[in-house]
């Protein structure tokens, strides 16, 4: 009888976050930060149809890094939790705590029990009705969950990226400054990016309810420029 195939539960689990990592390391990163305004969450994404970064409901927004067919997955299975959870109950019961509480189960289950991680790390940002009260949840292809109170930094070289965004970067920017902080934070030294090159929203306290607005074309040069 021949011996039944064995690895520890600690490799297990260190094998499969190498994997989840170098997954996204292969796509391209993110900022997700808090301005005068609002959020302002900016990505790397030359794309015009495949987004990263969009709505979920009234004042949350998602972004995500790594495969872009799991986290849309991630997108949609949460679009429809706080859907079914503000028709049941009310729209204010809908949070982004909640949110990213749910996300963490499901990406705590698929890694724990799966064959392979998703790889995928998720933002989850609620727009306050007040300013300092924002909140950044930055979910990981393990289940973790983190709270930021000002920015996070999401895939590829996160540390590199977040050494150059923090030398740009102060609490209070208006939007052109948020954003060119951001922008410099995401631009590699070897290595330009224009307003093609980005997909950019924010959740503006301006707008009402329905806070996220898409900045992109015209708009999103001028700023840029």
């Amino acid at each position: 009888m021949s011996t039944p195939f064995y690895v520890s539960p600690e490799q297990r689990m260190n094998d499969m976050a190498d994997y989840a990592r170098k997954g996204i390391a292969r796509g391209r990163s993110l900022i997700g930060m808090v301005y005068a305004g609002g959020i302002l969450l900016c990505a790397e994404n030359p794309s015009r149809t495949l987004h990263k970064v969009s709505e979920i409901y009234d004042r949350i927004g998602f972004a995500g890094v790594g495969k872009y067919n799991e986290f849309d997955q991630l997108r949609i299975a949460g679009v429809r939790h706080a859907d079914l959870k503000g028709y049941s109950f009310s729209r204010q019961d809908v949070d982004a705590r909640s949110l990213a509480n749910q996300y963490a189960q499901i990406l705590g289950q698929v890694f724990t029990h799966e064959m392979k991680p998703l790889e995928v790390e998720i933002l989850v940002a609620e727009l306050a009705e007040s300013d300092g009260e924002d909140q950044l949840f930055h979910i990981l292809y393990d289940g973790s969950v983190s709270d930021h109170p000002d920015y996070v930094v999401l895939g590829g070289d996160a540390k590199a990226i977040q050494e150059r965004f923090e030398e740009r970067y102060q609490p209070g920017l208006s939007l052109p400054d948020a954003l060119s902080a951001a922008v410099a934070g995401l631009t590699e030294p070897d290595r330009e990016l224009h307003a093609e090159d980005l997909e950019v929203a924010v959740l503006d306290r301006g707008n009402g309810r329905r806070a996220f607005r898409r900045i992109e074309g015209d708009e999103l040069a001028a700023l840029i420029g």
